[in-house]
């Protein structure tokens, strides 16, 4: 009889525990660009800032029996891609990267040990075998770990270089080299062979680099953020200039602090400025479309943001975030290195219904 009353006390301590844990969502005011009455093009749809962010929060009863699980922090975000359900962010201050796995709700922190050990990574690129490239300013270097995250190799000059950021594209390694102000190519192999280097100018010749901080590769040109002159400057894979657009200023498609840009499959440009706290898109004929964001004052606005990154592969799990009258297009995710909101995710969205 004794038994019987325990397990009935038991079963009710864990029924208030329960109930206890459980929330009740309200729908909230969305934020959207453009305001209306334009058409909205971006939703923005949700943050992630720590692992709890991501993980499935423990109820008040596991809390109590195993204890309070100490969420994990995104602490200063810069560089971040994303591949096959993965989103990969690169953290100055844990020296390493946060990964997040979307269909395993897990979020992990990656600190590599050993020949892998990172001293300032700060952007990154993940191929499609998982393979991941750090640019790390401090060790001088390109650090390659394979999908499981074994050190493969680093690579780099022997002085005058500070990689910034890194792409991989036509099997080939792009890398933005700050301090010799030029864009680096290397061959994707054991040896790193270096195949080109660019532009080969002077002060004052329109192609020139003067700071040379971000890339983005596609299968015809490479935009470089040219954070000395203000610019995004655009080349052919043979190095040959082609064009450029913005400059100092605070009009419209004018830049103050130009960094982390993007290129969408219809060819247009996403430039992060962290001191408008925005991100402006340009199509393939430079002509601004819009931006989005703004200053600080919530959810769905920047704290200093790095870098852009667009998503095609993992809707499905953001698609609960969407308007009923929008259907999502592909994701768009911002790093924050300050505020709650470290790694804000903007849904690209075309209007269903009014």
């Amino acid at each position: 009889m004794k038994k019987f009353y325990f397990s009935i006390f038991c079963i009710f301590i864990i029924s208030i525990f329960y109930s206890c844990s459980k929330k009740t969502f309200e729908p909230q005011n969305i934020v959207i660009f453009p305001a209306p009455p334009d058409t909205t093009r971006i939703q923005y749809l949700t943050s992630i800032g720590n692992s709890e962010s991501i993980e499935k929060k423990q109820n008040r009863f596991t809390n109590f029996i195993v204890g309070k699980r100490e969420p994990l922090p995104i602490n200063k975000p810069y560089g971040i891609s994303a591949s096959n359900g993965k989103i990969y962010i690169c953290d100055d201050f844990i020296k390493g990267l946060e990964i997040i796995t979307l269909n395993k709700n897990k979020f992990e922190c990656f600190i590599p040990e050993g020949k892998g050990q990172l001293k300032n990574p700060i952007n990154c690129f993940v191929d499609s075998l998982e393979n991941i490239y750090i640019a790390d300013v401090g060790r001088m270097q390109i650090v390659v770990f394979n999908k499981n995250r074994e050190y493969v190799d680093a690579f780099g000059e022997t002085e005058n270089y500070k990689p910034c950021d890194v792409n991989v594209c036509d099997n080939k390694i792009w890398v933005a080299d700050l301090k010799g102000q030029k864009i680096k190519v290397y061959s994707n192999d054991s040896e790193h062979k270096l195949l080109l280097s660019f532009p080969e100018s002077q002060k004052g010749d329109e192609d020139y680099l003067f700071q040379p901080t971000n890339i983005f590769v596609t299968n015809n040109k490479v935009y470089v953020t040219d954070f000395g002159d203000f610019k995004i400057k655009m080349y052919d894979h043979n190095g040959k200039y082609l064009d450029f657009l913005g400059g100092y200023g605070k009009g419209l498609g004018q830049f103050v602090r130009p960094k982390g840009i993007s290129v969408d499959k219809d060819e247009n440009l996403y430039v992060v400025d962290a001191g408008f706290e925005n991100v402006q898109i340009f199509n393939k004929d430079k002509q601004l479309l819009m931006f989005f964001g703004g200053s600080y004052k919530g959810p769905g606005y920047m704290y200093l943001p790095a870098k852009v990154f667009i998503d095609y592969n993992n809707l499905s799990y953001f698609e609960k975030y969407v308007d009923s009258s929008f259907k999502l297009k592909y994701l768009i995710f911002v790093t924050n290195q300050f505020g709650p909101d470290k790694v804000s995710v903007y849904g690209h969205v075309e209007q269903t219904k009014k």
